[in-house]
């Protein structure tokens, strides 16, 4: 489904390239409830939001090599984006740990709780992380609050 959204876009949006855009579908939009806000199949590109976070969905092998290669920083090859991994915060975590269950959808650390140190308090979250079909991995984060440094 193709909307457009009549809200400004966030002031970053990823752009992640991948080898198929069905396949990706299938993980981010079926499996991790993200929708499409906007997208160009013929292409091989979609713009796919989730409760605030977008990143936008491109095939490599879709543009001229002209243009992909204005993009290309070093070899491409699996897992991309290596050294970086996506905080995505979400209201709650058991729905995708259970989507991905139900999907045999391996994870690929976690679920746990950590507390981070964040000035004069901590933030707890509970977080899990999974590595998207291309290799992108994404780190899947609930707030379970707040105290003061040292408290356990």
């Amino acid at each position: 489904m193709t909307s457009l959204r009549a809200m400004p876009r966030p002031a970053l949006v990823p752009e992640l390239n991948i080898d198929s855009l069905p396949a990706s579908l299938a993980f981010w939009r079926d499996l991790l409830g993200f929708r499409i806000v906007y997208d160009r199949p013929e292409q091989g590109f979609a713009a796919i939001e989730r409760e605030g976070v977008e990143f936008m969905l491109e095939e490599y092998d879709t543009g001229s090599a002209e243009r992909r290669g204005i993009w290309d920083t070093g070899a491409r090859e699996k897992p991309y984006g290596r050294g970086i991994n996506f905080e995505i915060t979400v209201a709650a975590l058991t729905p995708l740990l259970d989507a991905l269950s139900r999907a045999g959808y391996p994870i690929f650390f976690g679920p746990e709780e950590r507390w981070y140190r964040a000035g004069d308090h901590e933030t707890g979250v509970r977080q899990f992380l999974v590595q998207a079909p291309d290799g992108y991995l994404l780190r899947f984060s609930q707030s379970i609050g707040r105290r003061p440094v040292g408290q356990s």
